[in-house]
Protein backbone atom coordinates (compact mmCIF):
# COMPACT_ATOMS: atom_id res chain seq x y z
CA UNK A 1 0.00 0.00 0.00
CA UNK A 2 1.13 3.49 -0.72
CA UNK A 3 -0.70 6.53 0.57
CA UNK A 4 -0.74 10.25 1.16
CA UNK A 5 -2.63 12.20 3.81
CA UNK A 6 -2.46 15.96 3.45
CA UNK A 7 -1.41 18.18 6.31
CA UNK A 8 -4.67 20.11 6.70
CA UNK A 9 -6.84 17.01 7.19
CA UNK A 10 -9.01 17.45 4.12
CA UNK A 11 -7.90 14.59 1.89
CA UNK A 12 -6.22 11.22 1.92
CA UNK A 13 -5.37 8.85 -0.89
CA UNK A 14 -4.01 5.31 -1.13
CA UNK A 15 -3.21 2.74 -3.77
CA UNK A 16 -3.61 -0.94 -2.94
CA UNK A 17 -2.40 -3.91 -4.99
CA UNK A 18 -5.15 -6.15 -6.34
CA UNK A 19 -4.46 -8.81 -3.71
CA UNK A 20 -6.71 -10.47 -1.09
CA UNK A 21 -5.42 -8.27 1.75
CA UNK A 22 -6.44 -5.06 -0.05
CA UNK A 23 -9.91 -4.95 1.50
CA UNK A 24 -8.59 -5.24 5.06
CA UNK A 25 -5.83 -2.71 4.39
CA UNK A 26 -8.31 -0.23 2.89
CA UNK A 27 -10.67 -0.62 5.87
CA UNK A 28 -7.85 0.08 8.35
CA UNK A 29 -6.49 3.06 6.40
CA UNK A 30 -9.94 4.65 6.08
CA UNK A 31 -10.94 4.00 9.69
CA UNK A 32 -7.64 5.34 11.06
CA UNK A 33 -7.86 8.49 8.92
CA UNK A 34 -11.47 9.26 9.80
CA UNK A 35 -10.66 8.73 13.47
CA UNK A 36 -7.67 11.09 13.22
CA UNK A 37 -9.95 13.66 11.59
CA UNK A 38 -12.30 13.36 14.58
CA UNK A 39 -15.32 12.30 12.53
CA UNK A 40 -18.35 10.65 14.10
CA UNK A 41 -18.09 6.87 14.56
CA UNK A 42 -21.40 6.38 12.73
CA UNK A 43 -20.06 8.07 9.61
CA UNK A 44 -16.84 6.12 10.00
CA UNK A 45 -18.64 2.78 10.22
CA UNK A 46 -20.76 3.49 7.12
CA UNK A 47 -17.73 4.75 5.19
CA UNK A 48 -15.67 1.68 6.07
CA UNK A 49 -18.53 -0.65 5.09
CA UNK A 50 -19.05 1.03 1.72
CA UNK A 51 -15.31 1.20 0.97
CA UNK A 52 -15.08 -2.53 1.80
CA UNK A 53 -17.87 -3.29 -0.67
CA UNK A 54 -16.38 -1.21 -3.47
CA UNK A 55 -12.81 -2.44 -2.98
CA UNK A 56 -14.16 -6.01 -2.94
CA UNK A 57 -15.89 -5.35 -6.27
CA UNK A 58 -12.67 -3.94 -7.73
CA UNK A 59 -10.70 -6.89 -6.42
CA UNK A 60 -13.21 -9.34 -7.88
CA UNK A 61 -13.19 -7.89 -11.40
CA UNK A 62 -9.99 -5.87 -11.94
CA UNK A 63 -6.40 -7.05 -12.02
CA UNK A 64 -4.60 -3.77 -11.43
CA UNK A 65 -4.12 -1.37 -8.54
CA UNK A 66 -7.11 -0.09 -6.57
CA UNK A 67 -7.22 3.53 -5.51
CA UNK A 68 -9.12 4.91 -2.53
CA UNK A 69 -9.49 8.65 -1.96
CA UNK A 70 -11.24 10.60 0.82
CA UNK A 71 -12.02 14.30 0.53
CA UNK A 72 -13.50 16.18 3.45
CA UNK A 73 -15.57 19.10 2.15
CA UNK A 74 -16.23 21.94 4.56
CA UNK A 75 -18.53 24.23 2.58
CA UNK A 76 -19.73 27.55 3.97
CA UNK A 77 -23.13 27.49 2.26
CA UNK A 78 -23.80 23.74 2.36
CA UNK A 79 -23.74 20.78 4.73
CA UNK A 80 -20.19 19.47 5.22
CA UNK A 81 -19.64 16.20 3.40
CA UNK A 82 -17.21 13.37 2.84
CA UNK A 83 -16.49 12.37 -0.76
CA UNK A 84 -15.14 8.84 -1.17
CA UNK A 85 -13.75 7.48 -4.44
CA UNK A 86 -12.67 3.94 -5.31
CA UNK A 87 -10.87 3.54 -8.64
CA UNK A 88 -9.60 0.60 -10.64
CA UNK A 89 -8.25 0.02 -14.16
CA UNK A 90 -11.37 -1.75 -15.46
CA UNK A 91 -13.26 0.70 -17.72
CA UNK A 92 -16.67 -0.97 -17.40
CA UNK A 93 -18.98 0.70 -14.88
CA UNK A 94 -20.50 -1.52 -12.21
CA UNK A 95 -24.11 -2.58 -12.65
CA UNK A 96 -26.51 -2.14 -9.76
CA UNK A 97 -28.77 -5.13 -9.40
CA UNK A 98 -31.31 -6.43 -6.95
CA UNK A 99 -29.96 -9.38 -5.00
CA UNK A 100 -32.31 -12.16 -3.97
CA UNK A 101 -32.45 -12.97 -0.24
CA UNK A 102 -30.26 -16.07 -0.68
CA UNK A 103 -27.69 -14.47 -3.05
CA UNK A 104 -24.17 -14.32 -1.65
CA UNK A 105 -23.14 -11.41 -3.89
CA UNK A 106 -24.66 -8.34 -5.50
CA UNK A 107 -25.49 -6.07 -2.57
CA UNK A 108 -22.54 -3.68 -2.65
CA UNK A 109 -24.05 -1.04 -4.90
CA UNK A 110 -27.42 -1.46 -3.16
CA UNK A 111 -25.67 -0.55 0.11
CA UNK A 112 -23.97 2.43 -1.50
CA UNK A 113 -27.21 3.69 -3.07
CA UNK A 114 -29.15 3.25 0.16
CA UNK A 115 -26.55 4.82 2.46
CA UNK A 116 -25.01 7.67 0.48
CA UNK A 117 -26.44 11.12 -0.09
CA UNK A 118 -25.27 10.84 -3.71
CA UNK A 119 -23.22 8.34 -5.68
CA UNK A 120 -22.12 7.62 -9.22
CA UNK A 121 -19.40 6.45 -11.57
CA UNK A 122 -17.11 8.16 -14.03
CA UNK A 123 -14.59 6.99 -16.56
CA UNK A 124 -10.97 7.96 -16.25
CA UNK A 125 -8.03 7.76 -18.62
CA UNK A 126 -7.20 4.26 -17.49
CA UNK A 127 -10.32 2.88 -15.83
CA UNK A 128 -13.23 4.02 -13.74
CA UNK A 129 -14.08 5.57 -10.40
CA UNK A 130 -17.08 4.78 -8.26
CA UNK A 131 -17.79 7.60 -5.82
CA UNK A 132 -20.20 8.38 -3.03
CA UNK A 133 -20.87 11.29 -0.74
CA UNK A 134 -21.94 11.20 2.90
CA UNK A 135 -23.24 14.15 4.91
CA UNK A 136 -21.19 15.12 7.95
CA UNK A 137 -22.62 16.63 11.09
CA UNK A 138 -22.16 20.39 11.00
Amino acid sequence: MSGVIDTDSTSAEWTFPAEPGAVRSARHAVRDTLSAWGLDHGVGDVTVLLVSELVTNSLRYASGPIGVRLVRREQVDATPSLLVEVSDPLPDPPVERTAAPDDEHGRGLQLVAGSARRWGTRRGRTGKTVWFELALAG
